[in-house]
């Protein structure tokens, strides 16, 4: 078993579960508050989520007391020798317990069981995560690279008013693409600046892109110019219910819709664009995510798709995003 350090906030956990469970790990199930347990993890692929922060091979679980995270550990079987260091958490500060406590009482434990102590570069990490009423013991195993603020949409060489944040981004594609990555195909038939597709390509996957617009293709190369880490990506122009790519030409599709603040987009009326890009989106992928400011589940089944969940992220006081996850029938 595997206990899950879950990023963002409270109302974040059911889609951080999600994207754990569909990119990386098996039987995800959150468990206490920023905390969830898996059976099985792909290590390898932890490093490239959002909403996850490390990942723990399992010791134990006990209530959320400093003496009873002692009695986990000294019960507990350890197959492993070297040098060590513990590292207490209390989410949130949910918990009524010290983590400095805990890391000098865990620590001695060690300590008495042969282990040398290294704060700086330890052959092994122990967590004591403290939530709620709980205390999960862990021996760390991986954690997600949080360099997301490295490519801020105001700082990439082509920007727009609008654009998704990369965290977000990196979450939905890896939902979408989900066990298929790295060797997936990611396309966005909406690309706009091409965040979800630089997203893409930093997790592995060949990422392909169109835009109605000229000036957002062009953008969109300038940005995954900069930022992609491999030359296995294009953007072409095109229109989202016209896609120029052939049937199953890719694994998933994601793709963050225009908000219906104006009641007509180039030569569409939104609602057929949505319903035109989802049919296309079907033809040319078994998977989706699509983001919307509202939910287009009628539409999204209409086209062919199954609505596999429907998750309301709060924005701003004005927005919540509407993350549909989409299976093709």
């Amino acid at each position: 078993m595997y206990c899950l350090e879950l990023a963002g906030e409270p109302d974040d956990e059911a889609f951080a579960a999600i994207e754990a469970r569909r990119a990386a790990a098996d039987a995800v199930s959150v468990v206490a508050p920023g905390l969830a347990t898996a059976r099985g993890v792909r290590t390898e692929r932890v490093r490239h989520l959002a909403y996850t922060h490390r990942v723990s091979e399992l010791v134990g679980r006990t209530d959320a007391g400093v003496e009873s995270a002692v009695a986990l550990l000294e019960a507990a079987s350890i197959d492993r020798a070297g040098s060590v260091a513990v590292r207490g958490r209390n989410v949130r500060a949910t918990a009524d317990a010290s983590t400095s406590e805990a890391e000098r009482a865990l620590g001695g434990v060690l300590v008495d069981r042969g282990f040398s102590v290294d704060l700086e570069d330890p052959d092994h990490e122990l967590r004591a995560v403290f939530s709620g009423e709980e205390c999960y013991l862990g021996w760390a195993v991986a954690e997600s690279v949080r360099d997301f603020g490295d490519r801020r949409p105001t700082d990439r060489p082509f920007f727009q008013p609008g654009s998704m944040a990369p965290l977000d981004a990196r979450a939905y594609v890896n939902v979408a693409a989900g066990r298929s990555l790295p060797d997936a195909t990611v396309l966005d038939p909406m690309c706009g600046t091409g965040g979800i597709l630089v997203e893409a390509s930093l997790v592995g996957a060949r990422a392909l892109g169109s835009d109605a617009q000229w000036k957002m293709a062009r953008g969109a190369r300038e940005n995954l110019s900069a930022l992609a880490p491999r030359d296995d990506w294009d953007v072409v122009r095109g229109d989202a219910t016209d896609l120029p790519f052939r049937d199953d030409a890719a694994d998933a599709i994601v793709f963050d819709a225009p908000y219906g603040r104006q009641s007509k987009i180039a030569r569409h009326e939104l609602s057929d664009l949505v319903s035109g890009a989802l049919s296309e989106a079907a033809r040319v992928a078994p998977s989706a995510v699509l983001v919307a400011d509202r939910s287009w589940e009628d539409a999204a089944e209409d086209a062919g798709w199954r609505v596999e969940e429907r998750f309301v992220r709060r924005v701003h006081r004005s927005l919540d995003r509407h993350v549909h996850v989409l299976a093709r029938e």
